[in-house]
């Protein structure tokens, strides 16, 4: 029998996890599984806000992460998918100046070398494909954000920031645009590091909005304590080389602007056939399986998919390595003829570290709302260290350190019909 040809595209938490998860599925003589990224090891994207502080963190190269399970990497970048002839085009090439994003994830801006410098194009072709490209930072089309700002959603961009931070001395004014938990993150853990630097944030609502009192209060005081700045009700209409500027009209200094108000996913899926959002988000099933082909499952931030109370999961990593769960098993038990498992898609805390020494733990619904209890201090701080060790740990342990259990694939498979299934 030809082995079943499954490839994953991205290798961040979720591409990740679904390749290990997979190879620990799946007799290795049935399939092969070829994982797609353009860097060497893993980014864990949570700490980017402490890369660009200046920490260094461990190296974690998918060599000895996927050693003996059977997974392929594919060292290279993705730059077409046709999901109607099943193949996936790649290439070696890498932006120019940067040492490409760990998912493939575009850089608004960004220029690709000149085409004669490009290493050749090489299609692949797959039974089965996994979609976990995942998402680049979002200007959302405020000008001069493209050109003068600076963004945490890679380790590229990380990087630059960091390098831009060490040259500014002190006194210098650096302007975090975006009240969410990376614009919260990011402030705290540069007002930290560099205490002799003038932080500020600018927030379009009221700073923690969606926190509880305890959460908004103990983020205040975190703020406060590290001599933040807080411009609320602020959206930012333009940036310049040495300011933002608001939408009554403010000019806040600035040296350096992070700009940390959403993603936006990569633009692939949206130039194939594949049934998407209006973000270009791919829609699917409860499997994670496209409600267009079903050959295509999709995870993470490029996936649109439904949680508690029919509402759409929020672009993170919480949510995303359980979607990675559940694809995987979904295209395992359909592969082998077993019973599809489901796994839980539901919120139960945000976790937002406040520099080393604080942090929140913010405990929601099922489908992210806001209660009364919150965790604060250094014991919060501790609880997000442990979430983050234990988030890349997922990655490298897809079933949670529990026995494998490799079943053997059908020689004959019924063929998939989406439609009945994506309405289930």
């Amino acid at each position: 029998m030809q082995q079943h040809r499954i490839i994953v595209l991205g290798a961040g938490y979720t591409g990740a996890s679904a390749a290990g998860r997979l190879a620990r599925r799946l007799h290795r003589e049935d399939v092969t599984i070829t994982l797609v990224n353009a860097e060497p090891d893993f980014v864990e994207r949570v700490r980017m806000h402490q890369v660009a502080a200046g920490q260094d963190l461990r190296p974690r190269p998918f060599s000895e992460m996927f050693a003996g399970t059977g997974v392929a990497l594919k060292l290279a970048r993705v730059t077409a998918v046709d999901v109607d002839r099943k193949t996936v085009t790649v290439t070696g090439a890498r932006p120019t100046g940067e040492a490409g994003a760990p998912e493939g994830a575009p850089e608004p801006g960004e220029t690709l070398e000149p085409a004669e410098a490009l290493e050749p194009a090489e299609t692949l072709e797959y039974d089965t494909l996994v979609y976990a490209l995942g998402s680049g930072w979002n200007s959302q089309g405020v000008p001069g954000t493209a050109e003068f700002a600076d963004q945490l959603a890679s380790r590229p961009g990380a990087l630059r920031l960091r390098e831009r931070l060490a040259r500014l001395e002190a006194g210098q004014s650096v302007v975090v645009v975006g009240g969410g938990l990376t614009g919260l993150e990011a402030a705290t853990e540069i007002a930290e590091a560099r205490p002799d630097l003038d932080v500020a944030l600018t927030a379009r609502g009221a700073l923690g909005e969606w926190l509880s009192p305890k959460g908004r209060a103990h983020v205040r005081k975190v703020f406060a304590g590290l001599g933040i700045t807080t411009h609320e009700h602020a959206a930012v209409t333009s940036v310049a080389t040495d300011r933002v500027t608001t939408a009554d009209g403010t000019s806040v200094p600035a040296a350096v602007t992070v700009w940390t108000t959403g993603f936006a996913v990569h633009p692939i899926a949206r130039a194939t056939t594949l049934k998407v959002t209006d973000t270009g988000q791919i829609m699917v099933d409860r499997t994670m399986r496209s409600l267009s082909h079903p050959d295509v499952y999709a995870v993470g931030d490029a996936a649109m998919a439904m949680g508690p109370g029919d509402k759409p999961l929020r672009m993170s990593c919480a949510t995303g390595t359980p979607m990675a769960w559940q694809a995987a098993d979904a295209i395992a038990a359909r592969l082998t003829g077993s019973k599809i498992p489901k796994t839980p898609l539901r919120y139960f805390n945000q976790c937002v570290s406040l520099g080393r020494k604080e942090g929140l733990i913010q405990y929601v619904t099922a489908d992210d709302r806001a209660v009364r209890t919150a965790l604060t201090g250094r014991f919060a701080a501790t609880y997000k260290e442990l979430v983050c060790k234990s988030a890349a740990w997922a990655v490298a342990n897809p079933t949670l350190g529990l026995p494998n259990r490799r079943r053997r694939v059908m020689t004959e498979r019924p063929q998939p019909a989406p439609t009945a299934e994506a309405a289930a």
